[in-house]
């Protein structure tokens, strides 16, 4: 009899099981409808000020475009790996800029939050909490920390979107002309459309200091498309890939080193009076793990 109501527990289980393995089947095929070549627009404008100051000046509304190359790194039944090409200059002699990549990890448990600063805090989450879930790393473009997030991936009404809230470092369009706040609370949502899919932001312009409240100085919406293209219009950076990805899987084994660490990272802005991706994007030098690693590590407080 017992053995008949295991039988009874495991047979009712078995449906569950299937669903969730159908749930997450639909979650890899959406990030992976990330991946391909497209025509990006880039459009972000401040909505509302709280500075309180009359001599206050908000920023321009941005409105820009690309061709941007989205590669699939790494495809593991727990892991999708996607790093964004950006292909500028004249079709005749395009110039690919190495751009942001984003890891997506399943029911993953260690994030690396953002604080201010330079700093990040480790944080490991139970297994219940992330359960079903797929947390979003987003990564400089010299493969450093920038944020991560942890969400659920829904698909209803035909259909697909993750969307989370977490604290990030300023933007290159912001951190280059501005000074007055030092962390931009990110609420990303990211869409699967029928021709591509939509990065949607709404964010906070925040002060954060130790021991003190956040406060709150302005928020932006931010709103990027994705259209898709033939992948032939972005062979410049499908080639650029094939010859320099062995380089890149170094640099990313060796900043997993440094995670794999587990504790509070703090980075150096500069070394040398030098940003780390001007190193790494030196198209001689920072070629072997020889010369990365002790590079990268050089940037670890």
């Amino acid at each position: 009899m017992k053995h008949l109501a295991v039988i009874a527990l495991l047979t009712l289980a078995l449906p569950f099981a299937s669903v969730a393995q159908n749930k997450k089947a639909q979650d890899q095929a959406a990030i992976k409808k990330m991946c391909g070549c497209y025509e990006v627009t880039f459009n972000f404008a401040e909505t509302f000020e709280y500075s309180g100051d009359s001599t206050y000046v908000p920023s321009e509304t941005k409105h820009d475009k690309g061709l941007e190359w989205v590669q699939l790194v790494e495809d593991d039944k727990n892991k999708i790996s996607m790093q964004h090409l950006l292909i500028v200059g004249p079709p005749a002699h395009p110039y690919i800029v190495k751009h942001w990549r984003q890891d997506w990890e399943y029911e993953n448990t260690d994030l690396y939050e953002f604080n201010h600063d330079n700093k990040w805090t480790y944080v490991s989450l139970p297994k219940s909490d992330v359960k079903g879930q797929w947390t979003q790393k987003v990564f400089q473009v010299d493969d450093s920390p920038r944020y991560e997030g942890t969400a659920t991936w829904v698909h209803v009404d035909g259909k697909s979107y993750w969307e989370s809230t977490t604290s990030a470092p300023l933007p290159r369009r912001e951190y280059t002309k501005r000074s007055d706040y030092n962390v931009t609370v990110r609420s990303n949502r990211h869409q699967i459309v029928e021709n591509g899919w939509i990065h949607d932001q709404d964010n906070d312009k925040v002060i954060r200091e130790d021991g003190k409240e956040d406060v709150l100085l302005a928020q932006e919406k931010g709103y990027n498309t994705y259209v898709k293209v033939a992948d032939s219009k972005c062979k410049a950076a499908q080639d650029y890939w094939k010859t320099n990805a062995p380089k890149w899987a170094i640099v990313r084994a060796k900043w997993d080193d440094v995670f794999a660490r587990h504790k509070n990272l703090e980075l150096e802005e500069k070394v040398d009076n030098k940003v780390l991706y001007k190193y790494l994007f030196d198209e001689e030098k920072y070629q072997t793990a020889e010369e990365i690693n002790p590079l990268i590590e050089s940037f670890v407080k």
